[in-house]
């Protein structure tokens, strides 16, 4: 696979009609791009790292540990991944404790349910953010009772700001 880089500069570099193009070309017949990654569209013109951040639960620093532990170059495009490349990736991100990948990295540390450390993906975050808060609702917390309320949850202030869907204003009496 050749990745060609065309440079089309117009006929001065003073005139004002100058038109400066910068295209990035991919082909070859063993180029993805749309890849399909843990149930997730995934743009394979973008580099690895990049591309498989658009799973849930995958972030910047996940990705790039997960290209360095499967063996990837971090600077190949998604699109041109083999199979067993893309395999040993997912391996990486759904069991990454078994490629010594420190627990700190993880985004579910010690779930409240089990008290296990894992790392959450797709669908499965979503899951567990209800989870939580459910379990927040039923304990009657205070971050409980304010998300049943539907109001902020996070100590900001509510006498003024975020009144969409309320009544603004005061009612004179006749």
């Amino acid at each position: 696979l050749k990745l060609q880089f065309l440079y089309l500069i117009g006929p001065s570099q003073h005139t004002p009609t100058t038109h400066h193009i910068m295209s990035l070309t991919m082909g070859g017949e063993d180029f993805q791009h749309m890849l399909r990654i843990l149930n997730t569209n995934v743009d394979g013109k973008s580099k690895v790292p990049f591309a498989i951040r658009v799973v849930k639960g995958v972030g910047r620093r996940l990705a790039f540990v997960a290209c360095q532990r499967a063996g990837v170059d971090a600077n190949r495009r998604a699109g041109t991944l083999a199979n067993d490349e893309v395999e040993r990736i997912v391996q990486v991100i759904s069991k990454p404790e078994e490629y010594k990948v420190p627990t700190w990295f993880l985004n579910r540390i010690r779930d409240p349910k089990d008290g296990t450390t894992m790392q959450c993906l797709s669908n499965q975050v979503d899951n567990k953010i209800r989870e939580d808060l459910e379990r927040l609702k039923k304990m009657r917390a205070h971050r409980g009772l304010r998300h049943l309320w539907g109001l902020r949850v996070r100590g900001q202030h509510t006498k003024t700001t975020g009144r969409r869907g309320r009544t603004v204003g005061v009612s004179k009496k006749k």
